[in-house]
């Protein structure tokens, strides 16, 4: 064999050492590489996101507990389970926070992966597998609610409106609020060629709805019984009565907990089961 033969093999065989040992780090670490990616991408907006997470908080607090809430509780006398307005709505708002953060990463950002900056097809040649390449944006989106739910929720503890022990709960509760709606956006957007007014679609139809007709504004027994199945099936309802029980100790019944618990959970493993597979699907076209 000659002695460029054999250099070649040698080259061939460091090259196909060299891949396995970099396929086996993705397939460890893929998703975490993909999350990476999508945080450094908010960077580039960090300043805004950042703006937003402390002032449209303090602009709420501000608005309900000064503003309107005054005016509920005089006229309310206390009615609202014993507590204050801003106490009352307080976790319906930390879990729209959540609801809304994980929409903005999961809609246009995933479909213009996909269209314009086609960023997943060349994660995908990388080599990350389809589900890692959908598990890094959730996950990205989900420390981006962190963030936001958490810097909501240090407010709410500051106006004294989680005094329970048990407050610090509502923060999963949120979290996985956004992350159900999130991940099932995230599946739409993935099967998405062209917008084509989907996601202002859905914005008006879907999350404008879910926000005024869960429980988050008054309580959901006081809506007609023929609506109130919007907040039944709403991870926001779900989020929001869980959040209460664990912020003030609302009253709600142990199995209904349960239930809370297990609908969001359950949302949120769907959709992430959902983005993947159909993450899989645009990627192997």
């Amino acid at each position: 064999m000659s002695s460029s033969a054999i250099e070649k093999k040698a080259l061939s065989g460091a090259a196909a050492h060299f891949g396995e040992r970099r396929s086996s780090k993705a397939g460890m670490f893929g998703a975490w590489y993909a999350a990476e990616h999508r945080l450094l991408t908010m960077k580039a907006f960090v300043s805004t996101i950042v703006a937003t997470s402390i002032f449209n908080p303090l602009m709420y607090l501000f608005a309900l507990g000064v503003g309107i809430g005054s005016y509920v509780d005089k006229g309310s006398g206390g009615a609202l389970f014993g507590v204050s307005y801003l106490t009352f709505v307080g976790p319906a708002l930390l879990a729209s926070a959540s609801i809304n953060a994980v929409f903005e990463e999961t809609s246009y950002p995933v479909m213009g992966g996909f269209k314009w900056t086609r960023e997943f097809y060349a994660m995908h040649a990388a080599p990350l597998r389809p589900d890692q390449i959908a598990s890094g944006v959730l996950i990205a989106a989900m420390i981006r609610s962190v963030f936001t739910v958490l810097v909501f929720w240090i407010m709410l503890r500051l106006f004294g409106t989680l005094p329970s022990p048990r407050a610090i709960l509502v923060l999963p509760a949120a979290v996985l609020s956004g992350l159900g709606i999130g991940s099932v956006m995230a599946a739409l957007a993935a099967s998405l060629k062209d917008d084509d007014g989907w996601f202002a679609l859905i914005n008006r139809m879907v999350i404008a709805p879910m926000f005024l007709f869960s429980g988050t504004f008054y309580p959901l027994e006081q809506m007609p019984i023929w609506i109130r199945w919007i907040g039944w099936i709403s991870p926001l309802w779900h989020a929001t009565d869980f959040g209460r029980w664990a912020g003030f100790d609302h009253p709600v019944e142990s199995w209904l907990v349960v239930v809370h618990a297990v609908y969001l959970i359950g949302l949120a493993g769907i959709g992430w089961f959902l983005a993947s597979r159909q993450f899989a699907r645009r990627l192997e076209e």
